[in-house]
């Protein structure tokens, strides 16, 4: 992929990820957090420039976040987004080869959204609870948080998500521009 598309998708890609924070910023955070820009955590599995555009995307909107949860959630946050784009990316290079031009099937599809749903779980969700204020928090708390967040975090990308996913990849224009079975 040239450099120049590399760094265009992913300048996009980030740009999305906040805007779409942005108009949502009241159920974007906390225990019961709907971000709709999650749905891009897919966009790894089409393009590598998925990658670094939502962990850019995602600190711009921790750095900026209404509820200014501070360092912790401005790091381990965009860790969290980090880490689930890139097992997202591998988990897509990794079920697909044996397909001509690295298409993946449908039932393999609905596998890509897991690195996002843990990852978002474990990580925001063990430390959301210790950033907010007038918060009691006991093991007991964190795990159901951990759940909380993981299971919104399905909601968002498999809801929205896999049929966003499915739609750009029958895009033929989409799929040139995405580089799809490059490297």
């Amino acid at each position: 992929m040239k450099k120049t598309s590399y760094l265009t998708q992913g300048a996009v890609i980030a740009a999305a990820y906040f805007a779409l924070c942005m108009l949502v910023a009241p159920i974007a955070y906390g225990p019961i957090q709907f971000r709709i820009s999650e749905a891009l955590m897919l966009l790894p599995a089409l393009t590598p420039a998925g990658v670094p555009g939502l962990f850019v995307g995602c600190l711009l909107f921790n750095l900026l976040n209404p509820a200014a949860l501070g360092p912790i959630d401005v790091i381990f946050g965009s860790l969290a987004t980090l880490i689930a784009a890139i097992l997202t990316r591998q988990m897509a290079l990794r079920l697909s080869p044996s397909i001509p031009n690295m298409k993946l099937s449908h039932v393999k599809t609905w596998l890509l959204p897991l690195p996002s749903v843990i990852s978002n779980g474990l990580i925001v969700g063990g430390y959301l609870l210790f950033l907010l204020p007038d918060t009691v928090v006991t093991v007991g708390a964190v795990l159901l948080n951990m759940l909380s967040i993981a299971v919104c975090e399905a909601v968002v990308v498999y809801v929205i998500g896999i049929p966003l996913l499915f739609i750009l990849k029958k895009s033929p224009a989409i799929l040139r521009l995405s580089g799809w079975g490059e490297a």
